[in-house]
């Protein structure tokens, strides 16, 4: 089951861009990109997660598991963006254990979504 980690492109963090510039959440994009995501996980740019006044945010997601928007990322927490995706790969419902979470996802987690449930039709 392949997860899919979220990145909006278009967070501007709150500072100015300048034309031509890359917005701080693009900037995240491909730092998480040049460090390789993690096996069943896929990185997809996003235009927006409207989470605009939490700065740059990403969010996971899978088919059966709960979802989760994080905020106020940084460039930086890439390593720490990427360990979790993995750990939430890891299970199978996207519930991975407090202790076991980054600290950026333990303290910066801005919401959950729980899983949706498979219509009878789809899955005949």
């Amino acid at each position: 089951m392949s997860v899919r980690l979220h990145v909006c492109i278009t967070c501007r963090a709150g500072q100015p861009v300048a034309e031509g510039d890359l917005t701080p959440g693009a900037q995240l994009y491909e730092a998480l990109n040049e460090l390789g995501a993690p096996t069943d996980v896929e990185i997809r740019a996003v235009e927006c997660l409207s989470a605009c006044s939490q700065g740059c945010s990403i969010a996971l997601s899978s088919n059966g598991r709960w979802s989760y928007v994080y905020g106020r990322m940084t460039v930086g927490d890439a390593p720490s963006i990427l360990a979790g995706a993995a750990a939430y790969a890891a299970t199978p419902d996207g519930i991975v254990p407090w202790r076991e979470r980054p600290e950026i996802f333990r303290k910066q987690s801005l919401a959950r979504v729980p899983p949706v449930p498979q219509c009878k039709e789809a899955a005949e």
